[in-house]
């Protein structure tokens, strides 16, 4: 991973690198419809009174504030990134339906999230399963509605589709274990001396650099091999995602999360759900939706995504 990049462009590579966190670790197991915009029609005759084009503005507030038919809310996502998404077999209380794929399901953190937002809509749920790549391009020719694929807003992305509120934040945390000599640490200063150690190749690696005075290990290929390390006193302390921390400390708890008051820049990995262009109700609106998920039911929803997910 280039070092010292732009703004925009630690932007952009902080959703790679989340997704490469994932795919590396033992988290993770193992993209939209846009709107069909129709044509307005002619211009109103020239006697048309007040009435009716007061009339017509409201027809078009109306017609804006919907997603495909109205009625089967498309929801692109690769169904292959636990734990925000996968695929499954059967169908259960979790789960939606595949559209693409014959007899298959999706389930995940971002189905949880669609099926909030389908439901605050008034709509169904189904999935349409595409690579990660092809999601935008996919939402702006309407094979679906909305993208909720553990996507991070970016600048480059924000070009080509409107990007709601988070649904979730991650953040990376740095971890330690019970009794350490760094247990009770505070501030960056608190660590000096420390060895510290990251994933390979991810932001999980990088920030360690902020931190002065410290043993900046070389870093672990897999989130397994950091805990490993951490576990068997290979190293001091390691970084971690902050969402995970829960699963890890039931796991290992002999371990403990660092209460630090200095933070990592430039380090919040934040997940948001895109719609096409031009859509501002409905962008409202689904934020309205969104806004109504507490923090406590985002992490408890994560949680039991972490439980179900593929092995």
């Amino acid at each position: 991973m280039t070092k010292n990049l732009s703004a925009d462009a630690q932007l952009e590579s902080s959703r790679l690198t989340r997704r490469d966190f994932l795919k590396l670790s033992g988290l993770s197991a193992f993209s939209v419809g846009g709107m069909m915009f129709l044509a307005g029609c002619g211009p109103a005759a020239q006697d048309s009174g007040t009435d009716d084009t007061d009339a017509a503005d409201d027809a078009s507030d109306t017609a804006e504030a919907t997603l495909g038919d109205g009625v089967t809310l498309r929801v692109g996502m690769e169904a292959a990134y636990a734990p925000y998404n996968w695929q499954v077999s059967e169908a259960s209380d979790y789960t939606i339906p595949i559209d693409n794929v014959d007899g298959a399901y999706a389930d995940g953190y971002d189905v949880q999230v669609a099926k909030i937002i389908a439901d605050g809509l008034g709509m169904e749920a189904v999935a349409v399963k595409l690579d990660f790549s092809a999601l935008i391009d996919s939402l702006n020719n309407g094979q679906i509605d909305i993208v909720c694929a553990g996507m991070s807003v970016s600048p480059e992305r924000q070009e080509s589709a409107d990007f709601t509120d988070s649904y979730i934040d991650d953040d990376i945390v740095m971890i330690t274990k019970k009794g350490s000599a760094y247990a009770d640490a505070t501030t960056f200063a608190d660590l000096a001396g420390a060895s510290v150690l990251g994933q390979a190749a991810t932001m999980f690696d990088d920030v360690i650099e902020q931190i002065p005075d410290i043993n900046h290990m070389t870093p672990a290929e897999t989130v397994p091999l950091v805990v490993e390390n951490l576990s068997s006193g290979t190293c001091d302390i390691i970084t971690y995602s902050m969402l995970s921390v829960p699963k890890l400390l039931e796991t290992y708890p002999d371990f403990v999360q660092l209460e630090m008051t200095d933070k990592f820049e430039g380090s919040v990995m934040p997940d948001n759900a895109a719609i096409a262009k031009g859509n501002d109700a409905m962008l409202e609106q689904i934020n309205e939706i969104i806004a109504g998920i507490s923090q406590d039911d985002r992490q408890a929803m994560w949680n039991e995504c972490m439980d179900r997910q593929p092995a």
